[in-house]
């Protein structure tokens, strides 16, 4: 399978499982919103969630007592995020086809999402709908590879990972009206059980999309090392995450 297309159908499959989505995958540390945002000068800024999903990062937004508009493509995603957040205005759209009019929005914060993008599109369609000194912020929520059974239950499935099939964290600020990037890192955790990690793995877009019976077996090989790991083998655990921000100021 080509690079692209093999990008475009794990970009596109979390639709199926976007219950699961809901249910299992982790929200944002506080911190990092807060990080993200600090360069606004709105009393109330108004956010634009961009890929919102099921609202992980728009519930963190209107916890902040913001105002928050979400837009996400898939039906079943968005769907989940109007059941949990009833008061959100989701709308259905794309980072490169925004449904909102010119400078309207004071920051658009992007949650594990913004390496799906087409930059080349998605970047100048952001600067339109972005207010001039509003804040672009990609997050990703990533395990802590500097802890040793988190290393080790990640090296599991890295030699069937295809990294290079998945664009990396990256904001090329120079295809927009954008300044300089900064960057930002925060501790994060998630309280998981052995299961519940496995079922939160399998949300991600390389399970997804792996074929049978390699999904099984990877799948159950990680819970035979949970199982196996003191930290991890009974009841609830801390799962040790660092959230990664990528900032920058529309000119």
């Amino acid at each position: 399978m080509a690079r692209d297309e093999l990008i475009s159908r794990r970009a596109s499959s979390f639709g199926s499982r976007a219950a699961d989505y809901a249910e299992h995958r982790p929200d944002y540390p506080v911190d990092a919103v807060r990080w993200a945002l600090e360069p606004v000068t709105a009393d109330r800024p108004k956010v634009l969630d961009l890929a919102a999903g099921t609202g992980k990062l728009t519930a963190v937004i209107t916890g902040l007592g913001l105002e928050v508009v979400a837009v996400e493509p898939d039906d079943a995603m968005r769907g989940e995020l109007a059941v949990l957040m009833p008061e959100v205005t989701a709308m259905a759209g794309t980072a490169e086809q925004i449904p909102l009019p010119d400078a309207s929005v004071d920051a658009v914060l992007v949650g594990q999402a913004l390496h799906w993008f087409d930059h080349e599109k998605a970047l100048p369609e952001i600067g339109r709908v972005l207010r001039p000194g509003g804040v672009l912020a990609g997050l990703w929520n990533d395990d802590d590879l500097s802890i040793d059974w988190v290393r080790n239950l990640d090296r599991i499935h890295s030699s069937t990972d295809n990294r290079q099939n998945k664009r990396g964290i990256d904001l090329p600020v120079e295809l927009g009206p954008f300044g300089e990037l900064t960057h930002g890192e925060f501790r994060h955790s998630q309280r998981r059980t052995a299961e519940s990690l496995v079922a939160t793995a399998s949300t991600h877009s390389l399970f997804l999309t792996m074929a049978e019976p390699e999904r099984s077996q990877t799948l159950d090989a990680m819970l035979a090392y949970l199982k196996s790991q003191p930290q991890t083998a009974d009841g609830e655990f801390d799962y040790p995450l660092r959230t990664e921000v990528l900032r920058t100021i529309r000119l």
